[in-house]
């Protein structure tokens, strides 16, 4: 299926092998080896990225920023195919890219540690602070209204009034419940018109598997960056804490397992200080523990909306699936909101 793609960059078939890698649930990833080097050959799921050559413009505008200003940062460019181009477009597979493998290197499905929170961290904030001066206005959105809270809160309210009824009414607790947050939302929009809130070049997909350690344990670098666009910092360091916190993830059907592991925070807000404390403004410094509730709230929020409009978007392996993912991650943001008084002013 993919010989075209391997024949554009000038790989023998009767010289390469080609194995499925990694678990990302959106693009495809194969390892390709030809004549002893190893590589990575992704497809980009063009139904999520609408226009995939605004990724790749945006990886272009960060590898020349790193190589003018910091060439010794670790950045996995994409490699050019015979006719220089960074990806190539197959009719009716859509378009690919390769990346060296970058030898002696690992990623996580899941933050094991706080030290392996605190090396993420660190990797994440690190490519935002290099990334600090770049002209953003050069930037493409590769995914609009991404992690735009007011959208998200006015589509579950649009949920509500357009919806299942029939669902509404079986979900009316855990609505009563989102609602009663609504302030988190109101917060959002505080921090959209600050002037104290900087926007910035950020990765907006922070989980742990799109960081690359070494045989130590040590991050060397961030992957994955067909997310990467201005946004704020919270979108990051609230999405490590979604998915870094709690053992369980967004899956787990048992409540119980649901926690907040105080080391893990505390990594984390350790871990991206210690790179970007100096480039954080004294009102966003105060956004930290609000950053977990945010990215926490609007995931329970597309969850249910999910779920009471029948599922359209995230699809469900059982009826209440969509329910039970908003019910996991209320938990979680309740569990978040009861160690405020242990972590909220922590740093």
């Amino acid at each position: 299926m993919i010989q075209p793609v391997l024949s554009a960059y000038g790989f023998a078939e009767s010289e390469t092998a080609v194995e499925p890698f990694g678990k990302g649930l959106i693009n495809h990833t194969w390892k390709i080896t030809s004549s002893g080097n190893e590589y990575i050959l992704q497809r980009i799921n063009d139904n999520v990225f609408k226009q995939p050559k605004h990724i790749a413009a945006n990886i272009r505008l960060v590898k020349e920023h790193l190589a003018l200003h910091h060439p010794s940062y670790l950045f996995v460019a994409p490699l050019p195919s015979k006719d220089g181009n960074e990806m190539v477009f197959v009719e009716g597979q859509g378009y690919f890219r390769l990346f060296p493998y970058v030898k002696g290197s690992h990623s996580k499905d899941v933050a094991e540690t706080p030290a392996q929170a605190y090396e993420a961290a660190v990797q994440f904030g690190r490519f935002t602070r290099l990334l600090s001066g770049i002209d953003l206005d050069k930037f493409r959105i590769t995914i609009p209204d991404f992690h735009n809270l007011s959208l998200r809160y006015q589509q579950f309210n649009n949920a509500l009034k357009n919806g299942n009824k029939q669902r509404i009414t079986r979900a009316k607790d855990i609505i009563d419940s989102l609602v009663r947050q609504a302030d988190i939302a109101r917060t959002y929009e505080k921090i959209k018109s600050d002037p104290g809130v900087h926007l910035r070049v950020i990765h907006h997909d922070t989980k742990i598997s799109n960081i690359l350690f070494d045989e130590n344990d040590k991050g060397l670098c961030v992957i994955d960056l067909d997310t990467v666009m201005p946004g704020y910092f919270t979108s990051d360091v609230g999405d490590m804490m979604r998915t870094y916190l709690s053992p369980a993830n967004e899956e787990e059907t048992d409540m119980n397992k649901i926690e907040v592991r105080d080391e893990f925070y505390k990594a984390i807000v350790r871990g991206y200080l210690d790179e970007m404390k100096d480039e954080l403004m004294p009102a966003e410094k105060k956004y930290f523990f609000y950053s977990g509730r945010l990215m926490i709230y609007m995931q329970a929020l597309r969850f249910l909306a999910d779920y009471i409009n029948d599922d359209v978007y995230y699809g469900a392996s059982y009826p209440e699936h969509n329910l039970v993912r908003t019910q996991n991650q209320f938990t979680l943001l309740t569990r978040l909101q009861e160690k405020e008084p242990v972590l909220g002013n922590w740093d």
